[in-house]
């Protein structure tokens, strides 16, 4: 069984996805709630499939003051998380540990690897909204094999990373990661895999990519992940062709 760590911002204006706010018709407020979404869908894949969630929250003394909330970072992330789980009392919260991404992820996988004794683990960040239960069962599966399982994004980018034994976490993500964790997997002499390609959302494009795919899956009748489908139909968005590409439009 693997541990599969979702390290969660508390889901506030201007901390998450702010880009969309500033290059999509999305308000501030609209990206926090997309953010929620995805972090719902998310910790509910990975209580549906064979792994043992954890959501790793961010410390509030690691937060600018700029993004304070009216709650601390655990309860909003508690809140936020506990509509999607079928059992959410029995889902573990444990504080991040790390000033950067890297070495939270770091943190994490090497406790519970070393610390806990856990066979297998794995970090997930929750802007990746296809990672669905078959998609952590399919990861668990390779961690048999494989030291380090990667899912790749694109841009070099990576929504899933797995391990059965620790690396160097010391800027492992320094872009591009799926090339950077591969690297560091490699100097340790462990063996890499990877996942199938799925889009994460950052930027305007990648909602664009992002709500595409939700679209084509909802018209084939496939499964689609229920929060972030609930959000989208919800915001009146849609995607456009135009010369420059896909374009986010609001109906």
């Amino acid at each position: 069984m693997t541990t599969v760590a979702v390290l969660a911002d508390p889901p506030r204006d201007g901390l998450v996805l702010s880009a969309l706010a500033e290059e999509t018709p999305l308000t501030q407020s609209e990206a926090t709630d997309l953010y929620a979404a995805m972090l719902r869908d998310s910790c509910r894949a990975v209580e549906a499939s064979g792994g043992e969630l954890l959501v790793n929250y961010r410390a509030e003394e690691d937060i600018s003051d700029e993004y304070e909330g009216s709650q601390e970072s655990e309860a909003q992330v508690r809140a936020a998380v506990r509509p999607a789980l079928e059992n959410p009392d029995e889902a573990r919260f444990e504080v991040q540990v790390g000033s950067t991404f890297a070495g939270r992820v770091g943190n994490t996988v090497t406790h519970l690897l070393e610390q806990e004794g856990v066979n297998t683990a794995a970090a997930v960040d929750p802007t990746g909204p296809f990672l669905a239960r078959q998609v952590i069962d399919n990861a668990a599966m390779k961690l048999r094999r494989h030291e380090v399982v990667l899912g790749p994004a694109d841009a070099g980018r990576v929504y899933y990373a797995g391990f059965a034994n620790p690396i160097d976490f010391t800027d492992a993500y320094e872009p591009p990661a799926v090339r950077t964790l591969t690297e560091r997997g490699d100097d340790a002499g462990l063996s890499v895999d990877f996942l199938p390609m799925q889009p994460v959302v950052e930027t305007a494009s990648d909602l664009a990519t992002v709500l595409s795919q939700l679209q084509a899956r909802e018209r084939a009748g496939r499964w689609v992940p229920a929060h972030t489908a609930e959000f989208f139909a919800e915001s009146g968005l849609d995607v456009a062709a135009s010369d420059e590409g896909l374009t986010l439009v609001r109906n």
